[in-house]
Protein backbone atom coordinates (compact mmCIF):
# COMPACT_ATOMS: atom_id res chain seq x y z
CA UNK A 1 0.00 0.00 0.00
CA UNK A 2 1.30 3.38 -0.93
CA UNK A 3 2.15 5.58 2.02
CA UNK A 4 0.16 8.77 2.42
CA UNK A 5 1.99 11.86 1.28
CA UNK A 6 2.42 14.33 4.18
CA UNK A 7 2.45 17.18 1.66
CA UNK A 8 -1.28 16.66 1.08
CA UNK A 9 -2.05 18.31 4.42
CA UNK A 10 -0.81 21.86 4.01
CA UNK A 11 -2.14 24.73 6.08
CA UNK A 12 -1.85 27.51 3.51
CA UNK A 13 -4.79 29.10 5.32
CA UNK A 14 -2.48 30.14 8.15
CA UNK A 15 -0.17 31.81 5.67
CA UNK A 16 -3.02 33.85 4.24
CA UNK A 17 -4.37 34.76 7.66
CA UNK A 18 -1.00 36.30 8.45
CA UNK A 19 -0.75 38.31 5.23
CA UNK A 20 -4.31 38.84 4.03
CA UNK A 21 -6.68 38.07 6.89
CA UNK A 22 -9.15 35.20 7.09
CA UNK A 23 -9.76 33.80 3.60
CA UNK A 24 -10.77 30.18 4.11
CA UNK A 25 -11.73 27.74 6.83
CA UNK A 26 -9.31 24.91 6.07
CA UNK A 27 -6.26 24.06 4.01
CA UNK A 28 -8.44 21.89 1.78
CA UNK A 29 -9.94 25.12 0.46
CA UNK A 30 -6.55 26.28 -0.81
CA UNK A 31 -7.84 26.65 -4.35
CA UNK A 32 -10.72 28.89 -3.25
CA UNK A 33 -8.30 31.08 -1.33
CA UNK A 34 -5.89 31.50 -4.22
CA UNK A 35 -8.74 32.05 -6.69
CA UNK A 36 -9.60 35.40 -5.17
CA UNK A 37 -6.06 36.74 -5.04
CA UNK A 38 -5.56 39.48 -7.59
CA UNK A 39 -2.07 39.67 -9.03
CA UNK A 40 -1.61 43.13 -10.48
CA UNK A 41 -3.76 43.33 -13.63
CA UNK A 42 -4.12 39.54 -13.72
CA UNK A 43 -6.68 37.65 -11.62
CA UNK A 44 -6.30 33.88 -11.20
CA UNK A 45 -9.97 33.47 -10.29
CA UNK A 46 -11.24 34.89 -13.57
CA UNK A 47 -8.49 33.25 -15.60
CA UNK A 48 -9.14 29.75 -14.23
CA UNK A 49 -12.86 30.10 -14.97
CA UNK A 50 -12.22 31.42 -18.48
CA UNK A 51 -9.88 28.54 -19.29
CA UNK A 52 -11.95 25.91 -17.43
CA UNK A 53 -8.77 24.72 -15.75
CA UNK A 54 -7.57 23.80 -12.27
CA UNK A 55 -4.36 24.67 -10.43
CA UNK A 56 -1.82 21.97 -9.65
CA UNK A 57 -2.14 20.91 -5.97
CA UNK A 58 0.51 22.22 -3.61
CA UNK A 59 1.86 18.75 -2.87
CA UNK A 60 3.08 18.52 -6.50
CA UNK A 61 5.85 21.05 -5.89
CA UNK A 62 9.25 21.06 -4.22
CA UNK A 63 8.49 24.34 -2.47
CA UNK A 64 8.19 25.29 1.18
CA UNK A 65 4.69 24.97 2.62
CA UNK A 66 5.08 28.49 3.97
CA UNK A 67 7.11 30.66 1.56
CA UNK A 68 10.41 31.54 3.26
CA UNK A 69 11.14 35.09 4.36
CA UNK A 70 13.79 36.99 2.42
CA UNK A 71 16.08 38.87 4.81
CA UNK A 72 18.99 39.19 2.41
CA UNK A 73 20.30 42.62 1.43
CA UNK A 74 21.96 43.99 -1.67
CA UNK A 75 25.78 43.53 -1.61
CA UNK A 76 25.74 40.67 0.92
CA UNK A 77 28.19 37.88 0.08
CA UNK A 78 27.62 34.14 0.24
CA UNK A 79 28.82 30.89 -1.30
CA UNK A 80 27.04 29.55 -4.39
CA UNK A 81 27.44 26.81 -6.95
CA UNK A 82 28.60 28.08 -10.33
CA UNK A 83 25.55 27.38 -12.54
CA UNK A 84 27.86 26.85 -15.54
CA UNK A 85 30.16 24.50 -13.63
CA UNK A 86 28.21 22.91 -10.79
CA UNK A 87 31.26 21.16 -9.34
CA UNK A 88 32.68 24.55 -8.30
CA UNK A 89 31.67 26.57 -5.25
CA UNK A 90 32.29 30.31 -5.67
CA UNK A 91 31.84 33.59 -3.86
CA UNK A 92 28.66 35.39 -4.96
CA UNK A 93 27.21 38.82 -4.27
CA UNK A 94 23.51 39.62 -3.94
CA UNK A 95 22.75 42.16 -6.69
CA UNK A 96 18.95 41.90 -6.73
CA UNK A 97 15.98 40.90 -4.59
CA UNK A 98 12.43 40.00 -5.55
CA UNK A 99 9.97 37.97 -3.50
CA UNK A 100 11.71 34.91 -2.10
CA UNK A 101 14.44 35.02 -4.75
CA UNK A 102 17.94 36.44 -5.01
CA UNK A 103 19.78 37.68 -8.06
CA UNK A 104 23.41 36.60 -7.68
CA UNK A 105 26.62 37.54 -9.44
CA UNK A 106 29.75 35.44 -9.04
CA UNK A 107 32.69 37.57 -7.90
CA UNK A 108 35.20 37.71 -10.73
CA UNK A 109 32.49 37.24 -13.36
CA UNK A 110 30.61 39.88 -15.37
CA UNK A 111 27.02 41.05 -15.25
CA UNK A 112 26.04 38.90 -18.24
CA UNK A 113 26.03 35.69 -16.16
CA UNK A 114 23.81 36.68 -13.23
CA UNK A 115 21.44 33.98 -12.00
CA UNK A 116 18.51 33.60 -9.62
CA UNK A 117 18.13 31.34 -6.58
CA UNK A 118 15.43 30.90 -3.96
CA UNK A 119 16.46 31.85 -0.44
CA UNK A 120 15.89 28.22 0.63
CA UNK A 121 18.04 26.75 -2.16
CA UNK A 122 20.65 24.18 -1.15
CA UNK A 123 22.94 25.73 -3.77
CA UNK A 124 23.61 28.79 -1.60
CA UNK A 125 25.41 28.64 1.75
CA UNK A 126 27.01 31.04 4.24
CA UNK A 127 30.65 32.04 3.76
CA UNK A 128 32.86 29.39 5.33
CA UNK A 129 30.63 26.42 4.60
CA UNK A 130 32.86 25.14 1.76
CA UNK A 131 36.01 25.19 3.89
CA UNK A 132 34.17 23.65 6.84
CA UNK A 133 33.31 20.66 4.65
CA UNK A 134 36.86 20.25 3.35
CA UNK A 135 36.37 22.02 0.03
CA UNK A 136 38.04 24.99 -1.63
CA UNK A 137 36.46 28.06 -3.14
CA UNK A 138 37.05 28.21 -6.89
CA UNK A 139 37.10 31.06 -9.43
CA UNK A 140 33.97 31.18 -11.61
CA UNK A 141 34.00 29.85 -15.14
CA UNK A 142 35.34 32.66 -17.30
CA UNK A 143 37.23 34.31 -14.42
CA UNK A 144 38.27 37.67 -15.83
CA UNK A 145 41.77 37.69 -14.32
CA UNK A 146 44.70 35.31 -14.49
CA UNK A 147 43.98 32.11 -12.56
CA UNK A 148 47.13 32.59 -10.47
CA UNK A 149 45.68 35.83 -9.09
CA UNK A 150 42.62 34.06 -7.64
CA UNK A 151 43.89 33.71 -4.00
CA UNK A 152 44.73 37.40 -3.73
CA UNK A 153 41.47 38.34 -5.48
CA UNK A 154 39.57 36.21 -2.96
CA UNK A 155 41.23 37.94 -0.01
CA UNK A 156 40.47 41.39 -1.37
CA UNK A 157 36.88 40.41 -2.18
CA UNK A 158 36.10 39.20 1.33
CA UNK A 159 38.06 41.88 3.19
CA UNK A 160 35.53 44.17 4.87
CA UNK A 161 32.60 42.67 2.94
CA UNK A 162 29.17 42.12 4.52
CA UNK A 163 28.68 38.37 4.90
CA UNK A 164 25.12 37.05 4.82
CA UNK A 165 24.44 35.75 8.37
CA UNK A 166 23.68 32.07 8.86
CA UNK A 167 20.26 32.78 10.39
CA UNK A 168 18.77 34.13 7.12
CA UNK A 169 19.48 30.92 5.17
CA UNK A 170 16.68 28.37 4.99
CA UNK A 171 16.66 24.59 4.69
CA UNK A 172 15.64 23.35 1.26
CA UNK A 173 12.21 21.62 1.27
CA UNK A 174 11.97 17.88 0.48
CA UNK A 175 10.98 16.59 -2.93
CA UNK A 176 7.49 15.13 -3.51
CA UNK A 177 7.43 11.34 -3.28
CA UNK A 178 6.78 11.11 -7.03
CA UNK A 179 5.43 13.07 -10.00
CA UNK A 180 1.85 14.09 -9.11
CA UNK A 181 1.41 16.47 -12.05
CA UNK A 182 -1.26 15.90 -14.69
CA UNK A 183 -1.57 17.44 -18.12
CA UNK A 184 -3.57 20.69 -18.13
CA UNK A 185 -2.84 21.74 -14.55
CA UNK A 186 -2.05 25.43 -14.03
CA UNK A 187 0.98 26.77 -12.17
CA UNK A 188 3.40 29.68 -11.95
CA UNK A 189 6.84 29.19 -13.51
CA UNK A 190 10.12 30.99 -14.08
CA UNK A 191 10.67 32.03 -17.69
CA UNK A 192 14.13 30.53 -18.19
CA UNK A 193 14.91 32.82 -21.11
CA UNK A 194 14.01 35.83 -18.95
CA UNK A 195 14.58 34.41 -15.45
CA UNK A 196 13.53 37.59 -13.67
CA UNK A 197 9.96 36.85 -14.84
CA UNK A 198 7.48 34.41 -13.28
CA UNK A 199 4.51 33.73 -15.53
CA UNK A 200 1.25 31.73 -15.63
CA UNK A 201 1.89 28.33 -17.16
CA UNK A 202 0.30 24.97 -17.93
CA UNK A 203 1.55 21.40 -17.70
CA UNK A 204 1.62 20.48 -21.39
CA UNK A 205 2.80 16.90 -21.03
CA UNK A 206 3.98 14.46 -18.36
CA UNK A 207 6.70 11.93 -19.17
CA UNK A 208 8.12 9.89 -16.28
CA UNK A 209 9.83 12.29 -13.88
CA UNK A 210 9.70 15.14 -16.45
CA UNK A 211 6.99 17.71 -17.15
CA UNK A 212 6.62 20.10 -20.08
CA UNK A 213 6.04 23.65 -18.83
CA UNK A 214 4.16 25.68 -21.44
CA UNK A 215 3.66 29.43 -20.99
CA UNK A 216 0.13 30.61 -21.56
CA UNK A 217 -0.21 32.82 -24.62
CA UNK A 218 3.28 32.29 -26.04
CA UNK A 219 2.79 29.44 -28.54
CA UNK A 220 5.78 27.41 -27.45
CA UNK A 221 8.37 30.18 -27.70
CA UNK A 222 9.48 29.79 -24.08
CA UNK A 223 8.41 26.22 -23.21
CA UNK A 224 10.82 23.86 -21.49
CA UNK A 225 11.04 20.39 -19.96
CA UNK A 226 12.05 20.06 -16.32
CA UNK A 227 11.90 17.55 -13.49
CA UNK A 228 8.76 17.49 -11.38
CA UNK A 229 10.82 18.67 -8.39
CA UNK A 230 12.31 21.70 -10.18
CA UNK A 231 12.66 24.82 -8.02
CA UNK A 232 11.56 26.94 -11.02
CA UNK A 233 7.88 25.98 -10.76
CA UNK A 234 5.41 27.13 -8.12
CA UNK A 235 1.77 26.63 -7.12
CA UNK A 236 -0.87 29.14 -8.19
CA UNK A 237 -0.81 32.06 -5.75
CA UNK A 238 2.90 31.80 -4.90
CA UNK A 239 3.80 35.25 -6.22
CA UNK A 240 1.01 36.91 -4.29
CA UNK A 241 2.36 35.38 -1.08
CA UNK A 242 6.00 36.25 -1.65
CA UNK A 243 5.46 39.70 -3.16
CA UNK A 244 7.03 38.65 -6.45
CA UNK A 245 5.65 40.14 -9.67
CA UNK A 246 3.58 37.69 -11.72
CA UNK A 247 3.53 38.57 -15.41
CA UNK A 248 0.15 38.32 -17.19
CA UNK A 249 -0.34 35.61 -19.86
CA UNK A 250 1.36 36.45 -23.14
CA UNK A 251 -0.35 38.38 -25.88
CA UNK A 252 0.86 39.60 -29.29
CA UNK A 253 2.77 42.71 -28.66
CA UNK A 254 4.44 43.98 -31.70
CA UNK A 255 6.20 47.19 -32.72
CA UNK A 256 6.76 47.99 -36.41
CA UNK A 257 9.73 49.86 -37.87
CA UNK A 258 9.28 52.57 -40.49
CA UNK A 259 12.37 52.15 -42.65
CA UNK A 260 11.23 54.99 -44.91
CA UNK A 261 10.99 57.42 -42.01
CA UNK A 262 13.55 60.04 -41.11
CA UNK A 263 16.50 58.54 -39.25
CA UNK A 264 17.75 61.97 -38.20
CA UNK A 265 21.35 63.01 -37.61
CA UNK A 266 22.26 60.25 -35.16
CA UNK A 267 21.14 56.98 -36.82
CA UNK A 268 22.78 55.35 -39.83
CA UNK A 269 20.02 54.82 -42.41
CA UNK A 270 21.84 51.89 -44.02
CA UNK A 271 21.97 50.06 -40.70
CA UNK A 272 18.31 50.85 -40.05
CA UNK A 273 17.45 49.30 -43.42
CA UNK A 274 19.07 46.05 -42.30
CA UNK A 275 16.92 45.76 -39.16
CA UNK A 276 13.86 43.49 -39.07
CA UNK A 277 10.53 45.06 -40.07
CA UNK A 278 9.15 44.57 -36.56
CA UNK A 279 10.17 43.70 -33.01
CA UNK A 280 8.10 40.98 -31.36
CA UNK A 281 5.65 39.49 -30.87
CA UNK A 282 6.98 39.25 -27.34
CA UNK A 283 6.43 40.65 -23.88
CA UNK A 284 6.25 44.43 -23.81
CA UNK A 285 9.50 44.74 -21.83
CA UNK A 286 11.31 42.57 -24.37
CA UNK A 287 9.97 44.57 -27.33
CA UNK A 288 11.05 47.82 -25.71
CA UNK A 289 14.53 46.43 -25.11
CA UNK A 290 14.82 45.25 -28.71
CA UNK A 291 13.73 48.59 -30.17
CA UNK A 292 15.95 50.73 -27.92
CA UNK A 293 18.94 48.42 -28.44
CA UNK A 294 18.41 48.65 -32.19
CA UNK A 295 18.58 52.46 -32.00
CA UNK A 296 21.86 52.20 -30.09
CA UNK A 297 23.33 49.66 -32.50
CA UNK A 298 22.40 51.80 -35.52
CA UNK A 299 23.86 55.00 -34.09
CA UNK A 300 26.87 56.69 -35.63
CA UNK A 301 27.98 57.21 -32.05
CA UNK A 302 26.43 54.97 -29.39
CA UNK A 303 27.26 57.43 -26.63
CA UNK A 304 24.85 59.93 -28.17
CA UNK A 305 21.80 57.65 -27.99
CA UNK A 306 22.83 56.30 -24.60
CA UNK A 307 22.97 59.85 -23.30
CA UNK A 308 19.25 60.36 -23.95
CA UNK A 309 18.36 57.55 -21.52
CA UNK A 310 18.18 57.49 -17.75
CA UNK A 311 18.40 54.56 -15.37
CA UNK A 312 14.99 52.86 -14.96
CA UNK A 313 13.77 50.18 -12.56
CA UNK A 314 12.63 46.60 -13.05
CA UNK A 315 12.88 46.43 -16.84
CA UNK A 316 15.30 44.91 -19.34
CA UNK A 317 18.92 45.96 -19.83
CA UNK A 318 20.36 47.69 -22.87
CA UNK A 319 24.07 48.18 -23.52
CA UNK A 320 26.40 50.41 -25.48
CA UNK A 321 30.13 50.53 -26.06
CA UNK A 322 31.91 53.88 -26.02
CA UNK A 323 35.02 55.39 -24.49
CA UNK A 324 36.46 51.86 -24.86
CA UNK A 325 34.12 50.52 -22.20
CA UNK A 326 30.82 48.70 -22.13
CA UNK A 327 27.99 50.60 -20.43
CA UNK A 328 24.65 49.14 -19.36
CA UNK A 329 21.38 50.75 -18.35
CA UNK A 330 18.10 49.41 -16.98
CA UNK A 331 14.91 50.37 -18.83
CA UNK A 332 11.66 50.97 -16.93
CA UNK A 333 9.27 48.08 -16.26
CA UNK A 334 6.44 48.01 -18.84
CA UNK A 335 3.59 45.68 -19.76
CA UNK A 336 1.57 47.55 -22.37
CA UNK A 337 2.05 48.39 -26.02
CA UNK A 338 0.79 51.91 -25.31
CA UNK A 339 3.62 52.67 -22.91
CA UNK A 340 6.22 51.16 -25.26
CA UNK A 341 5.06 53.42 -28.09
CA UNK A 342 5.06 56.51 -25.89
CA UNK A 343 8.57 55.76 -24.66
CA UNK A 344 9.86 55.24 -28.21
CA UNK A 345 8.08 58.36 -29.45
CA UNK A 346 9.85 60.44 -26.81
CA UNK A 347 13.22 58.84 -27.57
CA UNK A 348 12.85 59.33 -31.33
CA UNK A 349 11.84 62.95 -30.82
CA UNK A 350 15.12 63.50 -28.96
CA UNK A 351 16.98 61.70 -31.76
CA UNK A 352 15.17 63.86 -34.35
CA UNK A 353 14.00 60.68 -36.08
CA UNK A 354 10.23 61.07 -35.69
CA UNK A 355 7.74 58.51 -37.01
CA UNK A 356 10.25 55.66 -36.80
CA UNK A 357 8.02 53.21 -34.86
CA UNK A 358 4.32 52.36 -34.90
CA UNK A 359 1.80 49.68 -33.90
CA UNK A 360 0.80 49.00 -37.52
CA UNK A 361 2.96 47.73 -40.43
CA UNK A 362 4.52 50.40 -42.67
CA UNK A 363 4.87 50.13 -46.43
CA UNK A 364 8.55 49.36 -46.74
CA UNK A 365 10.81 50.39 -49.63
CA UNK A 366 14.13 48.67 -49.00
CA UNK A 367 17.40 50.14 -50.17
CA UNK A 368 19.56 48.00 -52.41
CA UNK A 369 21.77 46.10 -50.01
CA UNK A 370 25.35 47.18 -50.57
CA UNK A 371 26.56 45.48 -47.41
CA UNK A 372 25.49 42.65 -45.14
CA UNK A 373 26.77 44.36 -42.05
CA UNK A 374 23.50 43.83 -40.16
CA UNK A 375 22.03 40.82 -41.90
CA UNK A 376 23.50 38.34 -39.44
CA UNK A 377 22.59 40.14 -36.23
CA UNK A 378 18.80 39.78 -36.26
CA UNK A 379 19.01 37.16 -33.50
CA UNK A 380 19.88 40.06 -31.22
CA UNK A 381 16.25 41.14 -31.44
CA UNK A 382 14.55 37.77 -30.94
CA UNK A 383 12.37 37.38 -27.84
CA UNK A 384 13.96 36.06 -24.69
CA UNK A 385 17.37 37.70 -24.81
CA UNK A 386 17.01 40.26 -22.04
CA UNK A 387 18.18 40.53 -18.46
CA UNK A 388 17.00 42.81 -15.68
CA UNK A 389 19.19 44.33 -13.00
CA UNK A 390 16.50 43.69 -10.45
CA UNK A 391 18.00 45.90 -7.74
CA UNK A 392 14.54 46.82 -6.49
CA UNK A 393 11.13 45.24 -6.30
CA UNK A 394 8.93 45.58 -9.36
CA UNK A 395 7.01 48.83 -9.54
CA UNK A 396 3.77 49.70 -11.25
CA UNK A 397 3.31 47.86 -14.52
CA UNK A 398 1.68 50.91 -16.09
CA UNK A 399 3.83 53.94 -15.26
CA UNK A 400 2.36 57.38 -15.87
CA UNK A 401 3.85 59.94 -18.18
CA UNK A 402 6.05 61.46 -15.48
CA UNK A 403 7.69 58.08 -15.01
CA UNK A 404 8.33 57.79 -18.70
CA UNK A 405 9.77 61.28 -18.92
CA UNK A 406 12.10 60.55 -16.02
CA UNK A 407 13.74 57.72 -17.94
CA UNK A 408 14.67 59.91 -20.88
CA UNK A 409 17.20 62.73 -20.67
CA UNK A 410 16.25 66.06 -22.27
CA UNK A 411 17.64 66.73 -25.71
CA UNK A 412 19.84 69.61 -24.65
CA UNK A 413 21.98 67.36 -22.45
CA UNK A 414 23.55 65.67 -25.47
CA UNK A 415 25.27 67.36 -28.37
CA UNK A 416 23.66 66.82 -31.75
CA UNK A 417 26.81 67.64 -33.65
CA UNK A 418 27.57 65.46 -36.63
CA UNK A 419 31.14 65.35 -35.36
CA UNK A 420 30.04 62.80 -32.77
CA UNK A 421 29.49 60.15 -35.43
CA UNK A 422 31.60 57.06 -35.03
CA UNK A 423 32.11 54.97 -38.18
CA UNK A 424 32.95 51.99 -36.01
CA UNK A 425 36.06 50.41 -37.46
CA UNK A 426 39.65 51.51 -37.61
CA UNK A 427 41.36 50.79 -40.95
CA UNK A 428 43.25 47.55 -41.29
CA UNK A 429 45.14 46.74 -44.48
CA UNK A 430 45.06 43.03 -45.34
CA UNK A 431 48.10 41.20 -46.62
CA UNK A 432 48.07 38.75 -49.46
CA UNK A 433 48.29 35.98 -46.86
CA UNK A 434 44.72 36.56 -45.66
CA UNK A 435 42.02 34.19 -46.92
CA UNK A 436 39.34 35.62 -49.17
CA UNK A 437 36.61 35.86 -46.50
CA UNK A 438 38.89 37.49 -43.95
CA UNK A 439 40.47 39.82 -46.51
CA UNK A 440 37.09 40.92 -47.87
CA UNK A 441 35.87 41.57 -44.35
CA UNK A 442 38.93 43.68 -43.60
CA UNK A 443 38.60 45.57 -46.88
CA UNK A 444 35.02 46.42 -45.96
CA UNK A 445 36.25 47.68 -42.61
CA UNK A 446 38.77 49.90 -44.38
CA UNK A 447 36.30 51.34 -46.87
CA UNK A 448 33.21 51.71 -44.69
CA UNK A 449 32.68 55.27 -43.63
CA UNK A 450 35.99 56.48 -45.06
CA UNK A 451 34.39 59.77 -45.98
CA UNK A 452 33.87 60.44 -42.29
CA UNK A 453 37.35 59.50 -41.05
CA UNK A 454 40.08 61.99 -40.38
CA UNK A 455 43.75 61.40 -41.13
CA UNK A 456 44.63 60.20 -37.66
CA UNK A 457 41.94 57.52 -37.76
CA UNK A 458 43.12 56.27 -41.16
CA UNK A 459 46.59 55.63 -39.81
CA UNK A 460 45.36 53.36 -37.00
CA UNK A 461 45.73 49.82 -38.38
CA UNK A 462 46.13 47.80 -35.18
CA UNK A 463 43.26 45.38 -34.41
CA UNK A 464 44.40 45.34 -30.78
CA UNK A 465 42.77 48.78 -30.53
CA UNK A 466 39.36 47.47 -31.67
CA UNK A 467 36.36 47.86 -29.38
CA UNK A 468 33.94 45.05 -28.54
CA UNK A 469 31.63 46.30 -31.30
CA UNK A 470 34.51 46.21 -33.79
CA UNK A 471 35.24 42.61 -32.86
CA UNK A 472 31.59 41.63 -33.23
CA UNK A 473 31.48 43.15 -36.69
CA UNK A 474 34.69 41.37 -37.69
CA UNK A 475 33.15 38.03 -36.68
CA UNK A 476 30.02 38.71 -38.73
CA UNK A 477 31.98 39.80 -41.78
CA UNK A 478 34.61 37.05 -41.64
CA UNK A 479 32.10 34.24 -42.12
CA UNK A 480 28.30 34.61 -42.39
CA UNK A 481 27.84 31.31 -40.54
CA UNK A 482 29.60 32.82 -37.52
CA UNK A 483 27.20 35.77 -37.36
CA UNK A 484 24.88 34.21 -34.72
CA UNK A 485 27.88 33.86 -32.38
CA UNK A 486 28.83 37.53 -32.53
CA UNK A 487 26.86 38.47 -29.41
CA UNK A 488 29.02 36.09 -27.37
CA UNK A 489 31.87 38.55 -27.84
CA UNK A 490 29.78 41.29 -26.26
CA UNK A 491 28.69 38.96 -23.47
CA UNK A 492 32.30 38.12 -22.61
CA UNK A 493 33.55 41.66 -23.33
CA UNK A 494 36.06 40.53 -25.96
CA UNK A 495 37.79 43.57 -27.43
CA UNK A 496 40.66 43.61 -29.94
CA UNK A 497 43.36 42.75 -27.41
CA UNK A 498 41.36 39.83 -26.01
CA UNK A 499 40.51 38.65 -29.54
CA UNK A 500 44.18 38.25 -30.44
CA UNK A 501 44.67 36.07 -27.32
CA UNK A 502 41.78 33.70 -28.00
CA UNK A 503 42.37 30.03 -28.79
CA UNK A 504 39.87 27.43 -29.90
CA UNK A 505 40.01 25.56 -26.57
CA UNK A 506 39.30 28.79 -24.67
CA UNK A 507 36.30 29.57 -26.88
CA UNK A 508 34.89 26.08 -26.30
CA UNK A 509 35.50 26.06 -22.55
CA UNK A 510 34.63 29.61 -21.56
CA UNK A 511 32.32 30.82 -24.33
CA UNK A 512 30.43 27.58 -24.89
CA UNK A 513 31.17 27.33 -28.63
CA UNK A 514 31.10 23.99 -30.40
CA UNK A 515 34.24 22.66 -32.06
CA UNK A 516 33.35 23.73 -35.62
CA UNK A 517 32.69 27.44 -34.96
CA UNK A 518 35.63 27.59 -32.55
CA UNK A 519 38.01 26.23 -35.18
CA UNK A 520 36.68 28.65 -37.80
CA UNK A 521 37.09 31.62 -35.49
CA UNK A 522 40.57 30.47 -34.49
CA UNK A 523 41.51 30.23 -38.17
CA UNK A 524 40.35 33.77 -38.93
CA UNK A 525 42.06 35.13 -35.82
CA UNK A 526 45.34 33.44 -36.80
CA UNK A 527 45.13 34.88 -40.31
CA UNK A 528 44.33 38.28 -38.85
CA UNK A 529 47.51 38.05 -36.76
CA UNK A 530 49.52 37.18 -39.85
CA UNK A 531 48.10 40.17 -41.67
CA UNK A 532 48.91 42.39 -38.67
CA UNK A 533 52.42 41.20 -38.01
Amino acid sequence: MQKSDPRKVIDWNDVRKHKYGHLSESASQYQEATDILELGHFTWDKYLKETCSVPAPVHCFKQSYTPPSNEFKISMKLEAQDPRNTTSTCIATVVGLTGARLRLRLDGSDNKNDFWRLVDSAEIQPIGNCEKNGGMLQPPLGFRLNASSWPMFLLKTLNGAEMAPIRIFHKEPPSPSHNFFKMGMKLEAVDRKNPHFICPATIGEVRGSEVLVTFDGWRGAFDYWCRFDSRDIFPVGWCSLTGDNLQPPGTKVCIYLNKNGSTGPHLDKKKVQQLPDHFGPAQASVVLQQAVQACIDCAYHQKTVFGFLKQGHGGAVISAVFDREQHTLNLPAVNSITYVLRFLEKLCHNLRSDNLFGNQPFTQTHLSPTTTEYSHSHDRYLPGETFALGNSLARSLEPHSDSMDSTLNPTNLVSTSQNLRNPGYRPLLPSCGLPLSTASAVRRFCSRGSDRRDASRQSGRDPSSWTVEDVMQFVREADPQLGPHADLFRKHEIDGKALLLLRSDMMMKYMGLKLGPALKLSYHIDRLKQGKF
